[in-house]
Parts: structure tokens; C-alpha cells; sequence
């Protein structure tokens, strides 16, 4: 089981008043502090192993080349990653904060962001220290300082083939993890907190938790107390049955603040804005690139004579970030801004006249952070399939409230009428999304 140092413990009591016994069930610490969030067996096992690697991580007990080998590792792991989990918050996430922040407070400039330094693992740190969905009770002297726009070397790229054996590495430690805890009916011992797989019939419980402890060292770039480190492969694990699908929700739509960096006219169309968006991305993510030093999304809106391009000017938004790429007039768009105009009438056409209104996030929603329908929250989509239709059936619900509060209308919805819900209304942590002045209009 974890044990956490006493800035972690601190830190999480200061922030988390709520949480009691983090260290004997950190899983049920992370479902208190993060509500929303639902987490996998494999996901769980992950939690109170990351625990285990916050605590041992630049050690000042260690040698410089174990120091650098395991800082590395972490930092390959979080470049494709918003999170340690990937984007679901988590106690292992403050853990590590508490551990790294004053270490990276000393880190000189190449050291964070230099040709070797670990831009991942400071960006990280800067995202937990500062986002709305971490929270923490922090002073601004306690915050390491860290300025996005002070980088030494552009971030190299993450090499496919090692990011690849890492991925492997992962996988059979959580199918390791899952079916062994079925077999064996529970965890074991401190030294591992999930059993792993072994059919081998003589084997006593203390040898199947020091096999899982290799492996879990192995897999996240840290050792285990009590049990040595080997270099052997994991035993090749049968393909898992794929995850049944998701029940039919505006959950499914990946719904984010962004804030618009830039937007300038379409060179190839009279009608389109061409913007430049930050929606919380990690470095890495398929079609984003890079502006000012932050992660972004290039998005095609249809919005030039309906809204005045100074009004697209860094300014935040609600985009929709699942949808399947599209190339407009030659450039792609990754995203969808989120706007409301009038509801036609029964049998009116659609001119494109307007009056159109970009859907406000509420004042101190940061970029990033999930905006979400309440009572439809889940974990959305990667990417939404365009032969299922979710957006397009889920839209027709998208309406504004007599408070010009945006919200969704089950009824509305032929495959939700049955569900039994009422109007939705559309909030972040920090409340309602709403635009200025439409009431009853379609919002797309």
C-alpha cells in the first residue's frame, strides 16, 4: 500500500477536508475529491501503483542516473497525457504535485524546458497547481512559478516504437492485474496491490505478488519497496472482449471551455472564420499543434457576417472537441465552436441571417475543463462515430432557457422522450453556460 510523505498528507488535508484514510483506500480518497469521475479496475490498480512512484521519484537518497532514468520515464508517460490516467483527475495526480512541486521550483530554465529537460513532467505540475477541477489550497509562494511562454527547445517528438513498448508494458499489467483478482477473489500484499497472473500451480501468495511487483515496476519507472526489479517480459495476456457500448446520451460529446487565442478571415471562403483554440490538450494529441507555447486546435466556424471577428478575439467558448475532422476550403477543422440562433418556425428555411450568439462559459472557467449537461454526465467519446448520428440526434435538444441559460431537451430527443427527464441545464464547475440575449433558440 502507498505511504505518502508528509507535505502529500498535508497538502491533501488542506485541500480535501472530506477525505479520510487516502493512504489505506486511495481509490475511494479520488471518488470523493472527483465526484464525476469513474474509474476502471485496471485505472485503480494504476491509482495506488502512481502513489508508490510519487513517493520514491527524485529521491535525494538516489544516484543522479536513477534520478534522470525515472524523471524520464515520467515524462514520456505524461507527453501524451493531460493527466497520469490520461484525462480523469486523480489523488496520484496531487501526490505527485506534492512531491515534484518543490523539486521543479529549483529547476533552471534548461532543465524544464531545454533540449533534455522534461517539458511534460512542468507543464503537468503547472495544470494540477492551477486547473479549477484539482482545486488545491494553494498560497501563491507554495505554486512553482512558471511561465508557458519561457521555453529553451521546442518539445521533441514522442518516439513512436519506445511510446509503443510502453503501451505494451501497460496493457499486460492491467490485464495482469484484472484476472488475476478474479481468480484469486482479492489484493494480496503491501508489496503489490493487485495479484498478478500466474497459472503456475505451487506458487505461494508471496511469489505472485513479487512477479506483479516486477512487472508493476517495470510498467511506471519505479521499484516496489520490498521487491527487486527484473527485466523480464510479462506473459502475453489474451485479447479483452471490447467494451460494450455506451448508452445513447449527450454524455457521449466531448463538450470543452476553449479559449480562443486568434481568429482571422478564411483565405479560400467568404462565410468562415479560421481560429486558433485552446481546449486543454495534451502535448501529442492528433490534430493540434502549437501557438504561444499552448496546445491548440485550428476550428473552421461558419460564423464571418454573423459574428463580428473582434468578438472572436481571446475570448473563451463551449466547443464541441469529439467530432471527426473535417477539411473546409483546404484547411482542417478539429473542432466546432458552440452558437445559438433563432428556432425556425414550421416549415421556414434557414437563410443564415441571424442573429447569432456565441455560448458564454461562466466567468473563471479555465480552457479545458469539461462542460457538461446536468444529470447527462459520463465520459464521452473519443471520437463520435458519424454513422451513429449522436451529435445530430442529440443537437435537436439543444435549446436556451427563458433565462438565455443553454440547456438540453430530452423530450425533444425521439430516442430519449422515454427517459423521463426534463431540461438540462448546460454548466462547468463554475455554473451555467449561457448567451446574451436568445431565449428558446437552437444552439449547434
Amino acid at each position: 500500500m502507498a505511504t505518502l510523505d508528509n507535505d502529500t498528507k498535508k497538502l491533501i488535508e488542506s485541500s480535501y477536508p472530506q477525505v479520510k484514510d487516502v493512504e489505506t483506500d486511495p481509490v475511494k480518497a479520488s471518488s470523493s475529491i472527483f465526484q464525476d469521475t469513474e474509474y476502471s479496475s485496471a485505472e485503480k490498480t494504476e491509482i495506488e501503483q502512481w502513489l508508490i512512484t510519487s513517493h520514491h521519484i527524485a529521491s535525494s537518497t538516489e544516484d543522479s542516473a536513477k534520478t534522470s532514468e525515472r524523471l524520464s520515464t515520467l515524462n514520456t508517460h505524461l507527453s501524451t497525457r493531460t493527466t497520469l490516467l490520461g484525462s480523469k483527475p486523480s489523488i496520484a495526480d496531487v501526490a505527485l504535485y506534492a512531491r515534484m512541486a518543490p523539486v521543479v521550483k529549483d529547476w533552471s530554465d534548461e532543465q524544464r524546458t531545454g533540449e533534455q529537460g522534461y517539458h511534460h513532467i512542468v507543464r503537468h505540475l503547472d495544470f494540477v497547481q492551477n486547473a479549477p477541477m484539482f482545486g488545491l489550497k494553494l498560497s501563491d509562494s507554495d505554486k512553482a512559478n512558471i511561465d508557458p511562454s519561457k521555453v529553451v527547445s521546442p518539445i521533441k517528438p514522442v518516439d513512436a516504437k519506445a511510446e509503443k513498448e510502453r503501451k505494451k508494458k501497460e496493457k499486460a499489467l492491467a490485464s495482469a492485474g484484472a484476472d488475476t483478482a478474479a481468480a484469486a477473489g482479492g489484493t494480496v500484499t503491501n508489496a503489490a496491490s493487485s495479484d498478478a497472473q500466474n497459472a503456475e500451480k505451487g506458487k505461494s501468495k508471496k511469489e505472485k505478488a513479487k512477479d506483479l511487483g516486477d512487472r508493476v515496476a517495470t510498467a511506471v519507472g519505479a521499484e516496489v519497496p520490498g521487491v527487486s526489479k527484473k527485466k523480464e517480459k510479462a506473459p502475453k495476456q489474451p485479447k479483452n472482449a471490447p467494451a460494450p457500448e455506451k448508452p445513447f446520451s449527450p454524455a457521449l460529446i466531448d463538450l470543452r471551455v476553449g479559449h480562443i487565442l486568434k481568429a482571422e478571415q478564411h483565405p479560400n471562403a467568404d462565410s468562415l472564420y479560421v481560429s486558433t483554440i485552446a481546449c486543454g490538450d495534451a502535448p501529442g494529441t492528433d490534430n493540434t499543434s502549437e501557438y504561444e507555447g499552448k496546445v491548440v486546435r485550428t476550428v473552421c466556424s461558419g460564423l464571418n457576417g454573423l459574428v463580428p471577428l473582434e468578438e472572436m478575439q481571446g475570448r473563451k467558448i463551449v466547443a464541441v472537441c469529439n467530432l471527426k475532422p473535417v477539411t473546409m476550403r483546404g484547411i482542417k477543422s478539429a473542432a466546432m465552436v458552440l452558437a445559438a440562433s433563432p428556432r425556425l418556425a414550421p416549415g421556414e428555411t434557414d437563410n443564415h441571417a441571424g442573429p447569432v450568439e456565441l455560448v458564454n462559459p461562466p466567468t473563471g472557467a479555465e480552457a479545458g475543463e469539461r462542460v457538461f449537461f446536468e444529470g447527462w454526465e459520463g465520459e464521452p467519446e473519443p471520437v463520435l462515430n458519424p454513422k451513429k448520428k449522436v451529435w445530430d440526434d442529440c443537437q435537436v435538444g439543444f435549446t436556451t432557457t427563458e433565462d438565455k441559460v443553454v440547456a438540453f431537451d430530452a423530450s425533444a430527443v425521439e430516442k430519449l422522450k422515454e427517459s423521463g427527464k426534463g431540461v438540462a441545464q448546460l454548466k462547468t464547475k463554475e455554473g451555467v453556460c449561457t448567451v446574451k440575449s436568445l431565449s428558446g433558440a437552437t444552439v449547434r
